[in-house]
């Protein structure tokens, strides 16, 4: 039984550390996906969500993602939806 306690004690103690760095991480993904804005830029599109719908005017015109940076093309799929599809 003291065994049991003692890695229950351990667990909880890890999980303590760990967490406040969870939180950190998402502070900071927070941060970016702050100052990154959806909006077109010239000719092409910044910040798009990959998969996501793209509006009329972006329809045949390319995007880069927030996260990634790679290059993505708002086309049309067999049911008819414009999506941002990897290009």
């Amino acid at each position: 039984m003291r065994i049991r306690s003692m890695l229950s004690a351990a667990a909880l103690a890890g999980g303590l550390l760990i967490a406040p760095a969870a939180v950190a991480g998402a502070d900071a993904s927070t941060a970016v996906a702050a100052v990154c804005q959806y909006r077109q830029s010239g000719n092409h599109w910044v910040c798009i969500t990959p998969g996501a719908y793209c509006p009329g005017a972006a329809h045949g015109k390319y995007g880069y993602a927030k996260t990634t940076n790679r290059r993505y093309r708002c086309s049309v799929y067999s049911n008819g939806q414009w999506r941002w599809k990897r290009s």
